[in-house]
């Protein structure tokens, strides 16, 4: 597997879009990410291979020239293809305007995936984003203008393609991972979920093993883990304070959930990042100059 990645851990510089991180990835067959939830919004793109992307109970089989919007709190799984694995590029970003943005490329909850034909100018930008790689003010101001130009080639030609068809089983499972998200900091019950949705719990247990996979509190527990991990990979916040944020006013509590999930503990699993983000910075800028 190749792959280069560029992160702006607790970059907040620019409110109304902010660019969070950028990659490319030549991926292994059968490399797959999730099931899990992320806080931005993050644009997929395939320049060759296929794979495929799952929200709930749709899948997407794409291929190149095809891409797909992960949109913030929504559980997701993609997988690259086990004979033809897929190489992508992603921009993850957020901010004010992010989400009139996504909708003025056409997405919504029924069209996550897209079809673009501008290929090279989009492997383009991303690998001279991936160049940028020290901070610096003028960099900064480099990348964000960058952000845009990316969005700018999309409107060009990108053309959203039919998702997954409505249902009122699907309205309830979207409105409680609305709910989850708006509320996972807090003592969240399964019961409070479906109060909030108005169905009986009993009811909103089979939507989730139908659709997910998973029960309520499952989905719940690996929303706040998921939380967690992004926290403790992108910012300074201390384990306590990451714990509370997510849903664990006892620490203990949560360091023992997350290594039950993780396979080490909080601490350990910042260190692990800090140390894969060192080796990413050096071993990648000589290999993006041979692309």
């Amino acid at each position: 597997m190749e792959d280069f990645v560029l992160y702006r851990p607790g970059a907040k510089r620019f409110r109304d879009l902010n660019l969070n991180f950028c990659g490319y990835e030549a991926c292994d067959p059968l490399h797959g990410f999730g099931p899990a939830v992320r806080p931005n919004y993050i644009i997929h793109y395939i320049l060759e291979g296929r794979g495929i992307y799952r929200v709930g109970d749709t899948t997407w089989n794409l291929g190149e020239g095809e891409g797909f919007l992960i949109e913030p709190g929504t559980l997701t799984f993609y997988q690259a293809d086990a004979k033809e694995p897929w190489t992508y590029l992603w921009v993850g970003f957020e901010g004010d305007f992010a989400k009139s943005l996504v909708k003025s490329l056409g997405f919504d909850e029924e069209h996550l995936t897209f079809r673009c034909s501008r290929k090279a100018e989009l492997k383009a930008l991303i690998l001279s984003m991936l160049k940028n790689n020290t901070w610096s003010e003028s960099n900064d101001f480099l990348l964000e203008s960058q952000l845009y130009q990316f969005f700018s080639i999309m409107l060009k030609d990108a053309e959203p393609e039919k998702g997954r068809t409505g249902n009122r089983d699907n309205v309830y499972i979207r409105s409680a991972e609305e709910y989850i998200r708006n509320s996972f900091s807090d003592n969240v019950k399964v019961a409070d979920i479906a109060a909030y949705i108005g169905i009986h719990r009993s009811y909103l247990y089979t939507l989730f093993e139908q659709q997910l996979g998973m029960s309520p509190q499952q989905y719940l527990t690996r929303y706040r883990l998921s939380r967690a991990a992004e926290l403790l990979a992108t910012t300074e916040y201390s384990v306590e304070s990451i714990a509370v944020s997510c849903g664990y006013p006892d620490p203990q509590v949560f360091t023992k959930a997350f290594k039950a999930s993780y396979g080490v503990t909080p601490s350990k699993y910042r260190k692990r990042q800090d140390t894969l983000l060192r080796e990413h910075l050096m071993e990648g800028q000589g290999r993006l100059d041979e692309l």
